[in-house]
């Protein structure tokens, strides 16, 4: 009798895993409680948006990509010189050439700061376990506040403007340019800052071109403002004009390598 309730027990747990996990799924698909995008079209993570369709990346295409003379190699799987964490010391493991997230640690932020710039950044995405479905959730935040969502598109499934590649709760990606799990995908990126007036009043906002795998996925786009869940970014306040590149730790162990960036000069204007 005892081993029948264990069992019973047992199989009783798996079964509200299997449930929380669906929960948590329909979440994921979307939200029409939120705010109106400016289009007037959809919510903040409206679940009916339109997914970008799939495109199949050139092989190899975008990965190791050397730096240019006048970058900052920002990491070369060597150490984390040029970073810091949001709890003291960077401790994300060093492994044959990338950095991994260890999840708890915190996310990481560069030393430095920057505002106009071309950045290269390579990732790849945790196989997931078995019965342990992982969306390899984490993310690129252009001057630590605009984020370019890095997420798995193969077996999760998310809003669109949650996908890998989209300003994360503003603008999906044009098309999914997605490799699979465990293999090396790359971002290419250049962002313009957003620029105020001796006023303060905002000039325009920051804007933000995507290559993911070598594949256009957004161009020029406007950013409405700083990242956030649930919410319609704006730029409520002046921002200061430069910021740090910051990786996310989101739970799951996504990998990163060859990371580098060129600060933009602004031309001479004729």
């Amino acid at each position: 009798m005892k081993k029948t309730l264990l069992l019973v027990m047992a199989i009783a747990a798996a079964s509200f895993a299997d449930i929380t996990w669906q929960a948590q799924a329909e979440v994921l698909r979307g939200y029409t409680d939120t705010p109106l995008l400016p289009s007037g079209k959809w919510h903040v993570h409206d679940p009916h948006r339109t997914q970008p369709v799939k495109v199949t990346p050139g092989a190899n295409s975008g990965l190791g990509t050397a730096a240019p003379g006048d970058a900052t190699v920002l990491f070369d799987g060597t150490d984390f010189s040029h970073w810091e964490s949001d709890k003291g010391a960077p401790q994300w493991l060093l492994r044959d050439g990338y950095m991994e997230i260890k999840p708890g640690t915190g996310n990481l932020h560069t030393k430095k700061k920057f505002s106009d710039f071309q950045l290269h950044v390579e990732f790849s995405l945790p196989v997931a376990a078995a019965g342990k479905p992982d969306p390899g959730n984490s993310g690129v935040f252009l001057q630590g506040i605009y984020e370019v969502q890095v997420y798995d598109m193969e077996n999760s499934s998310i809003y669109a403007d949650g996908g890998c590649g989209a300003i994360y709760g503003q603008s999906p990606p044009l098309v999914n340019a997605c490799r699979k799990r465990g293999e090396w995908e790359s971002f290419d990126i250049t962002f313009e800052a957003a620029r105020w007036n001796a006023q303060h009043q905002l000039i325009h906002p920051a804007l933000v071109t995507v290559f993911h795998n070598g594949v256009l996925i957004q161009n020029r786009q406007t950013i409405l403002g700083p990242s956030g869940h649930r919410i319609l970014a704006n730029y409520q306040q002046e921002l200061p004009p430069t910021g740090p590149l910051s990786l996310q730790e989101h739970g799951d162990v996504v990998r990163y390598r060859n990371i580098w960036i060129r600060q933009i000069q602004e031309q001479d204007k004729p």
